[in-house]
């Protein structure tokens, strides 16, 4: 038998098999390249692949790896609204459940639903018992209402308390047997995946805010707990938005005021929430994965745009009520916002809000034509957003800047360590300008004896938490401690 042929090894092998020798065998003292969460590895990708072999990993610790994008289809343009009916019909819709509020009922955007469904032979039945602000109670009537008719399709025609109240009723009678508990947000509630599709949902906004037409997520206030919570998971997202702006244009400057102040926050805490690849702990199963992820290069895209529109174009649409140009540009805004936040998430301004709604001491907003107390969602986000950004700027002080731009200021001669200051004096100033906005938490009846409930309330709100930078989650005492500071500072603006 012939003796085997060795075969020189070229350069280039001889090479690779070197730098293999002195990778494994002298870690390289680059704190880059030591760094096995440097983005060139991956998020330590191969260094994991190969231990898998050997030991078993702790997934709980492990850092997310991968992001998701997920938004509904959207339909944009003045007068769509009048495709409904044919939209029900191509679903192949044949009892169509309305979801509407008292108000809203009345208005255009109604009619024109109505039409097009009779016009299409489409059978339906409305339910206008919508709460603004939905508690638990009012959600749960609504759900009742829906099952005994069942329906084979949603149709959300008003704001986002119309839209995730329909999610709601959609989700309980796709699973009717469910716990109403099961979905809630944990710690409130058990926090489990949907486990498959709801039946088709079309929304139709008639307000510039929530961007509720385009996630997954459905909030509410859980009375007993003295908290807001919700359900957010990528199977409650609506079919079809139909964004049109035609119907916005019956809203309050007080309405678009608030409304658009929920876009301005959307924007600004997906922008700067912690980037996906940072968020503990990877799922074990993508089921699993949170609607709210981090920030990520798509959403950030979407982020970025919407604020830009937002601080461009809200001042005028709260000014004028003839300008239709503002109007539906804080529409589109709205929508673009939805699709950020709802995969990157918001954090701090968000979670702070949910007690100082479900708390508020008494306070009546101006514009409002509501016959019990009403802090709006909008104003109870931005409330805090001057003492939040202050506070999150050392995260990222370039993404702060960045931000502080869109409100046009010159950031060229700026320090990275004043980053937070700057976007902080630029909201404030920005809500000054707006006009009709409390300067903080004092005018809407908070004092330094409500901060401990504040807090307390806000510690529950782990969904939106994990993604506020510089927040120390991991130590109760300190956060806590942090949280106080936060809404001390939020007193007055």
């Amino acid at each position: 038998m012939p003796g085997a042929v060795r075969i020189s090894p070229t350069r280039a092998t001889r090479a690779m098999n070197l730098l293999r020798t002195v990778q494994f065998t002298h870690p390289p003292s680059c704190p880059c390249h030591s760094n096995p969460a440097h983005h060139h590895h991956g998020p330590q990708a191969i260094h994991q692949a190969r231990r898998h072999l050997a030991t078993p990993l702790d997934t709980s610790q492990q850092k997310e790896y991968a992001f998701e994008m997920a938004a509904s289809s959207i339909r944009f343009g003045p007068g769509c609204t009048k495709e409904v009916g044919m939209d029900m019909k191509n679903l192949g819709a044949k009892r169509v459940m309305v979801v509407t509020d008292g108000n809203v009922k009345k208005l255009e955007a109604m009619r024109q639903v109505v039409q097009g469904l009779e016009q299409e032979g489409v059978a339906f039945e409305i339910f206008d018992g919508v709460r603004v602000e939905p508690k638990d109670s009012s959600v749960r009537q609504a759900i009742d209402f829906a099952k005994p008719y069942g329906p084979d399709a949603f149709l959300a025609v008003g704001g986002g308390s119309v839209i995730d109240t329909a999610k709601l009723m959609n989700l309980y009678t796709s699973f009717p047997d469910a716990d109403f508990f099961d979905f809630v947000n944990a710690p409130l509630g058990r926090g489990l995946p949907i486990p498959g599709k709801l039946k088709p949902l079309v929304a139709v906004p008639t307000t510039a805010g929530t961007g509720s037409e385009t996630t997954g997520t459905a909030i509410f206030d859980l009375v007993s707990k003295r908290a807001k919570t919700g359900i957010a998971h990528r199977n409650l997202k609506p079919t079809l938005g139909i964004v049109d702006p035609l119907n916005t244009r019956t809203m309050p400057s007080a309405v678009h005021a608030s409304s658009g102040l929920d876009v301005l926050c959307h924007s600004l805490e997906s922008w700067t929430a912690i980037p996906f690849s940072e968020r503990v702990p990877r799922p074990s199963n993508p089921i699993n994965r949170p609607a709210y992820q981090g920030a990520n290069p798509i959403s950030d895209i979407f982020s970025l745009k919407a604020l830009r529109d937002t601080v461009k174009y809200l001042p005028r649409a709260v000014k004028d009520p003839e300008d239709h140009e503002a109007q539906s540009q804080m529409l589109l805004a709205a929508t673009l916002a939805g699709v950020g936040f709802g995969n990157a998430g918001v954090h701090l301004c968000h979670g702070m809000s949910y007690p100082i709604s479900g708390q508020n001491p008494g306070y009546k907003h101006p514009g409002y034509q509501v016959e019990s107390p009403i802090i709006p969602h909008g104003v109870s986000v931005a409330v805090t957003a001057p003492a939040v950004f202050k506070f999150t700027g050392a995260s990222n002080p370039e993404r702060h800047l960045a931000a502080a731009e869109c409100f046009g200021v010159d950031t060229s001669q700026v320090k990275k360590e004043s980053a937070g200051e700057v976007l902080g004096e630029a909201l404030a100033e920005f809500l000054v300008n707006l006009g009709d906005q409390p300067r903080g938490l004092k005018p809407l009846g908070f004092g330094k004896d409500h901060l401990d409930q504040l807090v307390e309330g806000t510690i529950p709100q782990a969904r939106v938490l994990m993604l506020a930078p510089s927040l120390e989650m991991q130590n109760l005492e300190a956060e806590r401690e942090q949280l106080r500071d936060l809404f001390e500072e939020a007193l007055e603006y």
